[in-house]
């Protein structure tokens, strides 16, 4: 099955799955894709010490006019996005039918601080474990206030155009990914664009006893600086009319992520590479970005030439 030109965005009944639902229905407007929104749910059993089995199963067509109910909210939240939409309430673990949906689609969306409404588990276990194992991009939009902090119950939040990207670059094959994916979205949305390149010299010299008590530290800038610039050249060259930016910075992925995030509308980072920005996924430096970023994160999977199965 080809991929159709769409954007996944799972849905929960929470303000932050709805707010990332106005999120993918811009960004679907800007690049001309269509919405796929989707409700997940399973059966929950549970222990029932007064029953004789040991088990009690709740009513297939209840839970499923739950979902249902919280597929139509969000559709009449939506209202008439101007491109084409279609729900699906779909029977299973949350994070498993969206990693399937991903083989179909070319970008996936999901919120974070999901609480209460229904299918809590949606944002958390889904934001981490999408990026990870999705088969396209996925962007983790969070729902935070102008000040970074969380929003109060009944607090809202409106969407904004994508006007300034930062992509990190590392040399790595899934960065360069990353740094085309960020191409084609500050194309999409006419963005300024900035290719950062993060190098931690201050904990090398500190931390790590076995390096040269001597680091020229502006040497290895204009190294990383000058590998940075052919990556960017290669990428561009694919794109005429793109401009990028490129910074070469002393921090680590964590630091130098979450701070931008504060000033940026979308951050880009890859899901496999060599440290630095575009490992971010491997462990907790991911998290910590996921979780604090006060703009949204696009992760670009190294799954993305998966085929999609039918």
């Amino acid at each position: 099955m080809t991929r159709e030109h769409e954007i996944l965005v799972g849905v929960d009944g929470s303000a932050a799955s709805l707010h990332a639902l106005d999120w993918a229905a811009a960004e679907a407007r800007t690049r001309g894709l269509g919405l796929r929104v989707v409700v997940a749910y399973a059966l929950p059993s549970f222990t029932a010490a007064s029953l004789d089995g040991g088990y009690a199963a709740l009513d297939d067509e209840t839970i499923r006019a739950g979902a249902q109910a919280v597929l139509d909210e969000a559709l009449t939240h939506l209202g008439t996005p101007g491109v084409p939409v279609h729900g699906r309430v779909v029977t299973g673990d949350a994070a498993g039918v969206l990693v399937d949906e991903s083989r179909r689609v070319e970008l996936a969306v999901v919120g974070t601080r999901g609480r209460g409404g229904f299918a809590d588990r949606l944002l958390g276990t889904v934001s981490s474990a999408l990026p990870a194992h999705g088969f396209c991009p996925t962007v983790v939009v969070p729902l935070r206030g102008a000040d970074g902090q969380p929003l109060a119950d009944g607090e809202t939040v409106d969407v904004k155009p994508v006007g300034r990207i930062v992509v990190g670059v590392d040399g790595s094959p899934p960065a360069e990914r990353a740094l085309r994916a960020a191409i084609r979205e500050a194309l999409a949305w006419d963005a300024e664009l900035y290719a950062v390149s993060g190098v931690p010299i201050a904990s090398m010299t500190g931390a790590l006893a076995w390096l040269p008590s001597a680091v020229d530290h502006e040497q290895v800038l204009k190294d990383m600086a000058e590998g940075l610039d052919v990556v960017v050249d290669r990428a561009v060259a694919e794109y005429p009319g793109a401009q990028v930016q490129r910074h070469v910075l002393d921090g680590t992925g964590a630091e130098l992520l979450t701070e931008f995030s504060a000033a940026t509308d979308l951050v880009v980072v890859g899901s496999r590479g060599r440290g630095g920005f575009a490992g971010l996924l491997l462990g907790s430096t991911s998290q910590a970005v996921l979780h604090h970023a006060r703009c949204p994160v696009m992760v670009v999977t190294t799954r993305g030439d998966a085929p999609a199965s039918s």
